[in-house]
């Protein structure tokens, strides 16, 4: 839909999984709200996922609020086609005003509002919430030599499949999810090396997703109260879906240290070794893409942002959704997002209130 720039009590930034869950509970407030959308069609960063990518919760454990994701045909985890099929669906049933192709340049301060400039004008809110994730930042650390590699690199946002690396060596760099779920598939066709930071830890088989929100959520309690938390962090950190159950029971999901340098023909350890491959595949992860609110001068000598909660502490009008743990337990997860949104809408609505 498309709609001329005018004043709102609170404007969404991003109209991806945050910001659909921020908009549900808006629309419940009966507030008066708007959501940008930087894309041209609904699903946020899912459209751009790898077709293979799978949800480490089942689909009852990766819903935004309201709305249960449908449990996929094969009764198995949720694909990134799923995903984008329901938070298409979601934003329709609840009839969300969302403004895209809408391009958010930067934030700033006005007369009691804040100014949001777009590529089709300028906004004004008495709210925002910043819902514009992470990835469109993808993270390649700095190695000495990253420049001389003859061979190709990606990042994770540039995967698509393993058919184009048959018959090459493919190097896997990183130690998450995406790593793991990568290397499975790439290496049904093609040798592979993974290099991570430190040897990879997959859970147990009948643990997944589920278990790491309730344990994201309890460690966050415990640090609000200064309790000390245990749970399942020590039995590991990578879901075992059923590709890399099939990968770990063919062998390949043995990890060499990470490399300290990269060669020309490949990547090389400080012990002498060295290792030729033919491609790169940097899976080490994203930052928070908050470039349009550089006006505003908020982020801290560490580069953060402070926030207290999702509010941020150097400008009472903003919010952060969905970023991390530090915008709420799991917040960059579904059933994260669903869960921070709330309580930062009722915030925002007791805020417009006075």
């Amino acid at each position: 839909m498309s709609e001329a720039p005018r004043p709102v009590d609170v404007l969404v930034i991003g109209g991806g999984q945050a910001g659909l869950a921020a908009g549900y509970y808006l629309r419940r407030a009966k507030a008066d709200f708007v959501i940008l959308d930087a894309q041209d069609a609904p699903g946020g960063a899912w459209r751009h996922a790898w077709p293979s990518l799978r949800l480490f919760s089942p689909a009852q454990y990766s819903s935004l609020p309201g709305r249960m994701m449908p449990v996929p045909a094969d009764g198995g985890y949720p694909s990134a086609a799923d995903t984008v099929a329901y938070l298409t669906d979601y934003e329709h049933r609840y009839a969300l005003p969302i403004v895209r192709p809408t391009t958010v340049h930067a934030v700033r301060r006005g007369h009691e509002r804040l100014l949001v400039e777009t590529d089709h004008g300028t906004w004004h809110a008495r709210v925002v919430i910043s819902a514009t994730g992470t990835w469109w930042r993808p993270h390649v650390p700095h190695y000495p030599g990253i420049r001389d590699f003859r061979g190709e690199q990606l990042h994770t946002t540039g995967y698509r499949g393993p058919e184009p690396f048959a018959g090459k060596h493919v190097l896997i760099v990183g130690g998450a999810n995406s790593a793991a779920q990568i290397l499975a598939e790439v290496s049904t066709v093609t040798g592979t090396t993974w290099a991570t930071l430190r040897p990879p830890r997959l859970l147990p088989d009948e643990v997944d997703g589920r278990a790491l929100f309730d344990l994201a959520t309890r460690r966050h309690r415990a640090a609000l109260t200064g309790e000390a938390t245990t749970g399942i962090g020590g039995l590991g950190d990578i879901v075992a879906i059923p590709a890399v159950r099939e990968a770990r029971d063919r062998g390949v999901l043995k990890a060499e240290p990470m490399f300290s340098r990269i060669i020309p023909e490949g990547v090389a350890w400080r012990d002498g070794s060295a290792l030729s491959c033919d491609v790169i595949i940097w899976c080490t992860g994203f930052r928070p893409t908050l470039g349009h609110l550089t006006p505003l001068r908020l982020r801290g000598p560490d580069g953060i942002i402070p926030t207290e909660g999702t509010r941020v502490l150097g400008e009472s009008g903003l919010y952060l959704l969905g970023y991390g743990d530090w915008t709420g337990p799991a917040s960059a997860t579904l059933i994260g997002a669903g869960r921070t949104a709330k309580g930062t809408v009722t915030e925002i609505m007791r805020q417009l209130e006075v």
